[in-house]
């Protein structure tokens, strides 16, 4: 894959711990049925994208519980969580040919810059998984007490400066909302991903390299049809 879409987590070594994938409960957190990927035709097999790891389900939930303190009746709301390499190739695909439709004269790298800004690079080397691949990555949102999505000033996955977590200024509301979905996570010892306001994770590379852990729990998850 093109080098322009590496990042430095991705060498930290991995301890595998073993555990398994489970599903996230809907009836505690809120879940965006259909799944976005699903409805594009991406490629599952196993396991729903609305499985995590064990223990990262169990922080999940402490967060949702973090939320009910501050804001009585929100819940998380689950956009993506386990996402076998299969799909992470045919989503960077997928977003790629949209790009070249919509800017038929840019160059190949110029697209794939793009791409990258949100999307991690495919592997199939167990030393190099794409987060969501890990089953330890999630991309989340808020609803409100009324089931409502929270406007957070940006859809996730979107391409643009607008997806940095810090994009708006102090006193936007968008900056409260994504500072209050920062903060729950992070209370339940999520990592934020630095240029993605949707993306937290606990115990994968990303993780590690936040954090300074000196290995990451969950390397790919190895489906076994």
């Amino acid at each position: 894959m093109p080098l322009a879409g590496l990042k430095p987590y991705r060498y930290l070594p991995i301890h595998e711990c073993g555990e398994s994938l489970v599903a996230i409960p809907e009836d505690k957190i809120h879940l965006m049925v259909p799944h976005a990927y699903r409805k594009l035709g991406a490629p599952y097999s196993k396991y729903s994208p609305f499985s995590l790891r064990r223990g990262v389900v169990e922080k999940l939930l402490q967060a949702q519980d973090y939320l009910q303190q501050m804001q009585p009746g929100w819940q998380l709301s689950i956009f993506d969580g386990y996402r076998p390499n299969t799909v992470q190739t045919f989503m960077v695909q997928y977003t790629y040919q949209e790009l070249a439709q919509n800017q038929p004269d840019s160059p190949p790298e110029a697209l794939l810059a793009q791409v990258y800004q949100v999307w991690a690079v495919p592997s199939d080397d167990p030393a190099t998984p794409p987060p969501h691949s890990t089953g330890a990555a999630v991309d989340l949102t808020l609803v409100d007490a009324q089931g409502q999505p929270v406007d957070m000033g940006s859809p996730i996955d979107e391409l643009s400066p607008r997806s940095l977590p810090d994009y708006y200024p102090p006193e936007s509301p968008y900056t409260a909302r994504r500072n209050l979905l920062h903060q729950v996570m992070a209370q339940a010892g999520f990592v934020r991903h630095l240029e993605e306001w949707w993306h937290f994770s606990w115990g994968d590379q990303l993780w590690a390299w936040v954090t300074g852990a000196p290995v990451a729990h969950y390397g790919r998850v190895e489906e076994q049809v």
